[in-house]
């Protein structure tokens, strides 16, 4: 699908959708809880197709409509990620009919918080917008041929600290992905509940996959996943998301980024780049608040001493690490600088990545150069 010829940035099309939602924004969780009821009303069906539990629902729709936002004016990166999305729907046993019911609950709960800011123009635009977008997502599921979701048997199993799981699993069949990219994943422990992790190695021929889970407070999955987890469960893996990837054919150094689990991604790119024959310089940079935050460093370091271009930097915000730096990952970035032509690729928690990108373009990384992931944290 291409975006029509007129929809460009300095179409009044995407004006308004920008202008309409940054006065909707501040009272954007009430929208979507406004939103969910009304869809919920005019196709009851699509209750079941949903947690019992909607609060990281409404959560995962008020992102959406934020990046969606973001890229209205940028085709190339918009409807990459409308197709993914729509691919990823799949697993939810989305059908056509339900783009429609979705369509008008997106409509009937921004007319309701626009109030008199719902204009006869505002409508046109939000209304083809949503055309726009559900045209792409229906496209890529209808094109897409292989699985909605994978099976996969847990093969393995460990806690390297108290509040984190190093989970392997093993799938039917290969799940295909890129280093970088995330994933999809329900447990049987909480049917219905999909939440987002990144592997983290690339891809391998023997298809297994590893995850690194963080028990989060009051999570219900993770909590779930990282306590409760058995050897022989059988989870349910969705199709690939998300842009963080490097290509062989870049040049550029490469700075990568992680706080906490979320290293998974950028291990996963670490490890795709040992399997290939030259590499520009490499650091990653491991960041925690505490020395037994660094759960993976041992497999970091063991990277780093085959790999010569690669150089692993431990960061802890209290006490000290052996080779490493205290204070922020940021802080512990920049004092290790300057990062001139430099590819930078960010995984953390969204607070993480915020605080991360400011200070670097504070300090003159170009924010072209910067990437991350929307949907790494769920």
């Amino acid at each position: 699908m291409t975006i029509p010829a007129n929809w460009s940035k300095t179409n009044r099309t995407t004006k308004l959708i920008r202008d309409s939602f940054a006065k909707i924004e501040p009272r954007a969780a009430e929208l979507a809880q406004f939103f969910y009821g009304v869809l919920f009303t005019v196709s009851p069906a699509t209750r079941a197709l949903f947690p019992a539990n909607m609060n990281t629902q409404r959560d995962r729709l008020l992102r959406a409509l934020v990046h969606v936002v973001g890229l209205v004016d940028q085709p190339d990166e918009l409807v990459p990620f409308l197709h993914q999305l729509g691919r990823d729907h799949r697993k939810f046993d989305v059908v056509a009919h339900h783009y429609d019911a979705v369509g008008v609950a997106l409509l009937a709960a921004l007319k309701k918080y626009l109030k008199d800011d719902w204009t006869a123009e505002v409508e046109r635009a939000w209304t083809d917008a949503y055309g726009i977008i559900a045209k792409a997502m229906r496209e890529a599921a209808d094109a897409e041929k292989g699985p909605a979701w994978w099976p996969a048997r847990v093969i393995d199993h460990r806690k390297p600290n108290s509040s984190v799981a190093v989970i392997r699993v093993v799938p039917k069949h290969p799940v295909p992905f890129r280093a970088g990219q995330y994933l999809s994943v329900q447990v049987p422990q909480r049917p219905r509940m999909w939440r987002y992790f990144s592997p983290a190695t690339a891809p391998r021929t023997d298809g297994v996959l590893e995850f690194h889970v963080r028990a989060v407070d009051g999570g219900w999955v993770s909590r779930s996943m990282v306590h409760h987890t058995r050897i022989g469960d059988e989870w349910r893996i969705g199709p690939a998301l998300g842009t963080l990837a490097v290509r062989q054919a870049d040049k550029r150094k490469l700075l990568l980024i992680a706080g906490g689990t979320g290293l998974a991604p950028l291990r996963a790119i670490a490890d795709d780049l040992a399997r290939w024959k030259q590499n520009p310089a490499v650091h990653l940079f491991f960041g925690g608040r505490t020395p037994e935050d660094l759960y993976d460093l041992p497999t970091l370091k063991m990277l780093a001493a085959t790999n010569p271009w690669l150089t692993v930097v431990p960061v802890v915000e209290e006490g000290e690490v052996k080779g490493g730096e205290q204070g922020t990952l940021v802080e512990a970035v920049l004092r290790r600088g300057p990062w001139p032509k430099t590819d930078v690729l960010v995984s953390g928690s969204p607070t993480m990545i915020r605080a991360t990108m400011m200070r670097l373009m504070e300090e003159g990384t170009p924010a072209e150069r910067i990437k991350y992931d929307q949907f790494t944290v769920d």
